[in-house]
């Protein structure tokens, strides 16, 4: 009998205290609070990845630009001792003195 007792017992509803329902429901807020967060960070990886993809990018585009300079200046400096020979060309003055 003690254990059909039990059963009974058992089958019995039980409201929660009012605290216990706010500690609940606080934790329930925390939660969505917590998932949130995660989304806005998510979001935030999303375009700091997208910015890191444009820097690489652009970073591409300057080193060609680097190189099409680096072949600007073994041009010029081909056309110059082409048409002046070998020498040395004081930046400062426009001054060329040939090498002898």
């Amino acid at each position: 009998m003690a254990n059909e007792a039990t059963k009974v017992e058992e089958s019995k509803e039980v409201k929660f205290t009012d605290d216990e329902l706010k500690s609940l429901q606080e934790l329930q807020t925390s939660y969505q609070e917590k998932q949130n967060v995660l989304g806005q960070l998510a979001v935030q990886k999303i375009l700091l990845n997208q910015q890191l993809e444009a820097l690489e990018v652009r970073e591409v585009e300057v080193e060609t630009e680097y190189q099409t300079t680096q072949q600007e200046e073994r041009d010029i400096v081909k056309t110059l001792n082409d048409k002046y020979g070998p020498g040395q060309l004081d930046p400062t003055t426009g001054v060329f003195t040939p090498a002898t």
